[in-house]
């Protein structure tokens, strides 16, 4: 008789209650008719996870009977899944904590998915939560990496100890295993319209008359538009290099030459120079453009982990032993202060922009 193999064993080794946990499924984040971008970065990642698994990738929509609601399945098939299961509810119309983990908590109970992903935004973060301690199940949260390790498990890593190392987490005893990940951080796949799938609706079990919390009224946040930095295609962000909160006007002045975003590390919001809604790192916002200039940046892990999905990263640092050359494109072992006008110079020449006046 041949031995088990590990992937068999470790399945075996979980509580008979979780032996039929099957498929990797992702919360599609649906919130006033618009599908958060990070659910379909979680779809093409989700459909490695189930291709190495050999299982279903499944997107879990909830919402109200709608339009928006319907347009979100079908952009679910064309981001990699196979199959949708939907919950319809008027209750769902706006995001309550309460209907919504009763909702998800109730899908997973019924179908059982071995992976649950969510993204790691203000909604995410929230609802997986409450709907990990409402299945008494791990939850990995802000992962930089997900994979699928020799014994059936998933291994997710998240930046630890203030972003200072890198740990990996596997969750063994219990099912589902549940992870949020956030936006930018994994690639964004190509759609394929000619892709569809099975959808399985599930009438749910939810009363308005039993949700203590209301929706009274939507007041839009009028600085919503003013960051773009997660999905800007150009940012340039400066370090405590720069020296003084003055010279950030340095980085500015480049960023909107080039068309881009501008943002700073850790270290500078900290000290009060700049907002954090400009922090650009594993604590701040992670980016994937297509350029990325650093100016003055060190370049500690929890940087790190925020910028290497971009396509060109390009360092400016007087200190040629800082970490960030260990992962820039391009190094300039040079005073930013000096770099960066004259970058800006040359960009505005090239463009045949001209300098403001006054």
């Amino acid at each position: 008789m041949n031995a088990a193999t590990p992937a068999a064993a470790r399945r075996d080794a979980l509580p008979e209650r979780y032996q039929s946990y099957r498929h990797v499924w992702v919360f599609v984040e649906l919130e006033r008719g618009t599908v958060h971008p990070v659910s379909f970065e979680l779809l093409g990642e989700g459909r490695k996870l189930a291709d190495a698994l050999g299982v279903e990738l499944a997107g879990v929509v909830l919402g109200p009977q709608s339009t928006a609601t319907a347009d979100a399945v079908a952009a679910a098939f064309h981001y990699g899944a196979d199959r949708v299961y939907l919950g319809e509810h008027p209750a769902l119309a706006n995001y309550r904590n309460e209907p919504f983990t009763r909702a998800l908590a109730e899908f997973v109970e019924t179908y059982q998915p071995e992976i649950l992903l969510l993204g790691a935004t203000t909604l995410g973060r929230d609802l997986a939560g409450a709907v990990a301690t409402t299945l008494k199940t791990g939850l990995t949260a802000d992962c930089t990496e997900l994979a699928i390790d020799g014994e059936r498990s998933m291994a997710a890593t998240r930046p630890t100890f203030g972003g200072s190392l890198l740990c990996t987490i596997h969750t063994r005893g219990v099912r589902p295993q549940m992870a949020t990940v956030r936006p930018r951080v994994m690639a964004m796949p190509e759609p394929d319209p000619s892709r569809t799938g099975s959808v399985v609706r599930h009438e749910l079990r939810i009363a308005e008359t039993d949700i203590i919390t209301k929706v009274l009224d939507f007041v839009p946040d009028v600085r919503t538009d003013d960051v773009n930095l997660a999905y800007a295609d150009v940012v340039v962000a400066g370090g405590m290099g720069l020296r003084a909160a003055e010279n950030f006007g340095l980085v500015r002045e480049l960023a909107a030459v080039l068309g881009g975003d501008w943002g700073c590390s850790r270290p500078v919001v900290q000290k009060g120079w700049l907002p954090a809604e400009r922090q650009i790192g594993q604590t701040g916002k992670t980016i994937r453009p297509r350029l990325y200039i650093a100016a003055g940046i060190k370049g500690a892990i929890q940087h790190r982990v925020g910028v290497e999905g971009a396509d060109l990263i390009v360092a400016i640092n007087t200190d040629p032993a800082a970490p960030i050359f260990d992962f820039a494109h391009l190094g300039v072992v040079a005073d930013a202060l000096e770099v960066l006008p004259a970058l800006t110079d040359a960009v505005r020449r090239r463009l045949g922009v001209p300098a403001p006046t006054g």
